[in-house]
C-alpha cells in the first residue's frame, strides 16, 4: 500500500503574488509552498493548484519542475529526511559531546517545524510499503552517517568503518521510531528524546564501536 492516495480536496489558501525569478529560486518557492502546504494537512488533502496558488505560480509550472503531484511530494519527503546541511555545518570546534549535541538539537528544531510531513514519511504506512519512499530512506541513512561521522570528528576513521556506519545507520531506524513516540504518542517530551539520542549516539561511538574494534584486535591475534 502507497503513502500517495490522491484526492480533489481543495484547501483555502491566499494567492502568493507573482514574481519574477531564476529557476532555481523559483523551484525552491514551490517546494517550501508544498512543505507548508503537506505540514498543514497530508497528502491526499492538497492539490497541484493548492501549491501553485500558494506559490504563486501557474499549475503547469508544478509539472514542468517536478512532474507532478507525487514526485514534488516525493522531492518534500526527500529534503525532509535527508539531514539538512545546516544541522552539522560550522559547527564549533570544540569536543565531540557539544558538537552531536548541537546537531541534535538543530535536528530536533527541522522536525519540530516540519511535524506532519516528518509524521507523513515515517508512519506505519511509508516504511517498506512505498519503494520510492524506501529509495529515500536509504539516502537519507547514507548522508546521515557522514554528517554524523562528521560532526563527532570522524570522518577519517578507516579501521571497521562500514561496521561503524552500519550502526550508525541502524541508530537512525531507532531515531524514527522514538521521534513518533515524541510526536505521536507524547510518551517522550523533546528534552527526554535529546538526552537519549545523545547518550545513545555516544555509547555507540565511545562504547560499542571500540568494542568492534577489540573484537576484530583479537580475531587477528587468535592462534590457528
Amino acid at each position: 500500500m502507497s503513502v500517495f492516495h490522491d484526492a480533489g480536496a481543495m484547501t483555502t489558501q491566499p494567492m502568493a503574488r507573482r514574481r519574477r525569478l531564476e529557476p532555481e529560486e523559483r523551484r525552491a518557492e514551490i517546494l517550501a509552498a508544498a512543505r507548508r502546504l503537506f505540514d498543514s494537512g497530508n497528502y491526499a488533502s492538497v492539490s497541484t493548484s493548492d501549491i501553485a496558488k500558494a506559490a504563486g505560480v501557474a499549475r503547469p509550472l508544478i509539472n514542468h519542475y517536478f512532474g507532478g503531484k507525487r514526485e514534488l511530494y516525493l522531492e518534500v519527503v526527500r529534503q525532509m529526511m535527508v539531514v539538512p546541511t545546516p544541522v552539522t555545518e560550522r559547527l564549533p570546534k570544540t569536543t565531540m559531546e557539544n558538537r552531536l549535541a548541537l546537531s541534535i538539537d538543530r535536528w530536533l528544531d527541522v522536525v519540530e517545524r516540519n511535524k506532519q510531513t516528518w509524521l507523513t514519511a515515517i508512519g506505519p504506512e511509508a516504511i517498506g510499503r512505498d519503494p520510492d519512499v524506501e529509495r529515500i530512506f536509504l539516502e537519507a541513512d547514507e548522508i546521515a552517517a557522514d554528517h554524523v561521522l562528521e560532526a563527532a570528528l570522524m570522518s577519517d576513521v578507516t579501521e571497521a568503518r562500514e561496521e561503524l556506519r552500519a550502526m550508525i545507520r541502524s541508530y537512525g531506524s531507532m531515531l524514527r521510531a522514538a521521534s513518533r513516540e515524541w510526536l505521536m504518542r507524547g510518551t517522550l517530551d523533546r528534552a527526554t528524546l535529546r538526552a537519549f539520542m545523545e547518550d545513545s549516539l555516544l555509547h555507540l561511538l565511545k562504547v560499542s564501536y571500540p568494542a568492534v574494534l577489540a573484537a576484530r584486535s583479537g580475531e587477528r591475534t587468535r592462534p590457528e
